[in-house]
């Protein structure tokens, strides 16, 4: 930016400018380069390494190295962060998961006990869970309410033996509604941390910190105190909850082992084992019990209850499957150990609301037994980890 000037230089000797004369050679005023202030945020600025405040030098020096241009990042000091949403809404996410599936669990449990006390054939019960399930998916992906899922044989074969333990889990569960109260099937249910571990470990070889093998004390302990003490005690209700846990820890080892590899989202996974369970399940429940058994249970059931025994069918199955497709999304979302925590306090929920509804007679030694059980499960689901 300096004009052209008329200097009698010597390229090959060069004077210094110190030495060219006032009359060749008008003084050249100091120049000061002015940089704009740094805007607010962030941005680039450039600063010469040689001092801005002395005067620019003509280049008369031809083998002089040019000065070297630097650019540094600049940060204002009063640059506001960036707030990022996505975590808090992430949270707030599986807080509204933890809430309706804890929820539709104990609206599913009052509503199967109910429809069990006046008409108790478990077996159909059981089937209509699946059925209303498998029906509501089956429409939900004909209106492309939900994705369907891509299957293929593969897929189906890796997914039965986890439809066999799951029906009956599923059934044996519901057999053990039957017999007892609500409250004493989750007490014992909550026993299955230690099927799970010793089914690893004497069958499949797998070995656990010790304290994990230390959780299992309460959980054993309380259970047992529970049914010791349980007032309405009946060994096919007991029977029924410990082949249900059996059967679940059994329906998890299969699922881990068959679906590796395979993408199909928590809510259609459910979806598909729901249906092949029906299929397993349908000509079972015909054997035991049967239409004629289904037909003289349910003229019982009008002239006793009335109508709403339809209601409350078809309410429990829809309720069944509703609360296990969104525990199904919700571990998509979190891990396994915060899914064990929030499966611990389902049960206490499920026992708290089924005593209070159902006025079952606790003693204080049984809900003593049933603390140190539900405990226990917490404890062995952090020791896990």
């Amino acid at each position: 930016m300096i004009s052209s000037l008329s200097l009698n230089l010597n390229l090959n000797h060069p004077a210094p400018i110190s030495s060219i004369k006032p009359s060749l050679s008008p003084r050249i005023a100091p120049t000061r380069t002015r940089l704009p202030p740094p805007s607010p945020g962030f941005g680039l600025v450039c600063v010469s390494k040689s001092s801005i405040s002395k005067p620019l030098h003509i280049g008369a020096s031809l083998g002089r190295k040019e000065s070297s241009i630097t650019c540094g990042a600049y940060e204002a000091d009063r640059s506001e962060p960036v707030v990022d949403g996505s975590e808090s809404a992430r949270k707030v996410k599986i807080g509204i998961y933890f809430a309706t599936w804890w929820s539709l669990n104990v609206v599913f449990n009052i509503y199967n006990k109910k429809v069990l006390n006046a008409y108790p054939y478990p077996w159909l019960t059981s089937t209509l869970s699946l059925a209303a399930g498998s029906l509501i998916m089956l429409v939900s992906w004909a209106l492309r309410i939900a994705e369907a899922p891509k299957t293929d044989l593969e897929f189906w074969k890796s997914l039965f033996p986890v439809a066999v333990a799951h029906t009956i889990g599923h059934v044996a569960a519901t057999v053990s509604m039957s017999k007892v109260a609500v409250s004493f099937t989750h007490i014992i249910k909550s026993g299955e941390p230690a099927f799970s571990v010793l089914v690893s470990r004497f069958i499949l070889g797998e070995t656990f910190p010790p304290a994990v093998y230390l959780s299992l004390i309460p959980i054993i302990g309380g259970c047992g105190l529970s049914a010791l003490t349980e007032l309405n005690f009946n060994m096919i209700g007991f029977m029924g909850a410990m082949i249900s846990n059996l059967a679940f820890v059994f329906r998890n080892i299969f699922s881990k082992k068959g679906m590796k590899g395979k993408s199909v989202s928590g809510m259609n996974y459910y979806a598909c084992l729901s249906m092949l369970s029906l299929v397993i399940l349908t000509p079972f429940a015909i054997a035991v019990e049967g239409p004629q058994m289904w037909a003289a249970g349910f003229q019982q059931a009008l002239s006793d209850i009335g109508p709403q025994i339809v209601w409350w069918m078809a309410a429990q199955s829809v309720f069944y499957h509703l609360y296990n497709q969104v525990s199904y999304m919700s571990l998509d979302e979190i891990s396994p150990l915060t899914f064990s925590i929030g499966n611990t306090m389902k049960r206490i929920s499920v026992i708290v609301s089924s005593i209070i509804i159902f006025q079952t007679p606790v003693q204080p030694i049984n809900a003593l037994g049933a603390a140190i059980a539900v405990l226990g499960t917490f404890l062995y689901s952090q020791a896990k980890q």
